[in-house]
């Protein structure tokens, strides 16, 4: 049966339309189920008094103002920041299991992180937030920088994605060493920290990592042309004007500051940069740049919502750390991936 070029088209809009809104509307959803839940629950008449009027108990004000209200927008906010790392990743190595977890770039961060944590608060100086974005980036530049040599010499990328856990293990070992060494007044945060949580956050950390992150998507929303036509190889992409030196320094460096952003404020969150930009293009049914970005950004911060959910309320009033939960979510996703790509080259 013949099918009419505008019939096509119109269905691929309405896909996007579908796709887009039922992404919009799964993060609507759960920002109010947030609000509601936790170890306090508030009805919906004292959350819509409070939002709506600014009335209510001040308990009740502080729980929703002060605690849900920054914590469920840094689980958006972050969580759609590290699913559009992964997808930039994915784009630079043309390879859907890469991400700055399994490559061991979020590790890298958490461990130049962690050290600079103990060594100023031994010596009882102030850390700020900008020290903690720039350890950060330095962990993952330098862990980049590790993954790129091995990349170098290697064409197998499951070599290259064992080379990064290793890289992952060796950093966690040294930061579990470290925090084991540290002042007791302080073990109890690094842990935490180091666990991942979207926990603790107030509306300063709410501004700086907002602006970090939106930044940071406009840059890549700027990039998107040039990553289309890379998405269809580095002889394509250099007929048509892309530098591809610079480029993919661009890619690289917009990747660590958006792990490095998530890292210095939530700790390592596993799987959500890798099996998020699969699930979003998927739906999608395209890797066209111009709508995986905002979609990988949707999507990253409705599966952080949902997981961060399951985290505060599964064995409430007992805490889950947030990265233990997106594994057990985003884990079978890499599975099926991975054997999916397998069958894919018999």
């Amino acid at each position: 049966m013949k099918t009419w070029p505008f019939c096509s088209a119109w269905n691929k809009r309405g896909r996007y339309f579908l796709t887009f809104t039922l992404l919009a509307g799964g993060m609507g959803i759960l920002f109010f189920v947030n609000l509601l839940s936790g170890s306090v629950d508030l009805t919906w008449n004292q959350v819509f008094s409070l939002l709506l009027k600014g009335e209510g108990e001040e308990t009740a004000r502080r729980i929703l103002w002060d605690i849900r209200i920054p914590r469920i927008l840094a689980a958006a906010v972050l969580g759609g920041g590290l699913s559009v790392s992964g997808f930039l990743l994915q784009t630079f190595f043309a390879n859907p299991i890469a991400g700055p977890y399994v490559l061991g770039i979020s590790s890298g961060a958490k461990l130049v992180v962690a050290l600079m944590l103990i060594f100023f608060l031994g010596q009882g100086i102030p850390v700020t937030w900008a020290v903690m974005i720039g350890g950060a980036f330095l962990g993952s530049m330098i862990s980049m920088g590790f993954v790129l040599l091995a990349s170098s010499r290697v064409n197998s990328m499951s070599v290259l994605v064992v080379c990064g856990i290793m890289l992952g293990y060796i950093c966690s070992a040294v930061t579990d060493f470290v925090i084991t060494f540290a002042d007791d007044a302080n073990i109890v945060d690094l842990h935490n920290w180091s666990m991942g949580s979207f926990s603790g956050m107030s509306w300063e950390n709410v501004k700086i990592f907002s602006a970090v992150v939106f930044f940071c998507l406009v840059l890549t929303l700027l990039l998107a042309k040039p990553i289309g036509a890379y998405q269809l190889g580095e002889t394509y992409a250099r007929s048509v004007g892309v530098e591809i030196k610079r480029f993919r320094g661009e890619l690289i460096l917009l990747s660590s500051i958006l792990s490095a952003c998530v890292t210095a404020f939530a700790g390592p969150i596993s799987f959500v940069g890798i099996a998020v930009p699969r699930l979003v293009k998927g739906m999608l049914g395209t890797a066209r740049p111009v709508m995986m970005i905002p979609g990988c950004f949707l999507g990253g911060g409705v599966f952080c919502l949902f997981c961060d959910l399951a985290a505060r309320s599964l064995f409430s009033p007992v805490e889950v750390s947030i990265s233990s939960v997106t594994a057990v979510f985003g884990a079978p996703v890499v599975i099926w991936m991975m054997l999916r790509e397998k069958r894919r080259m018999e």
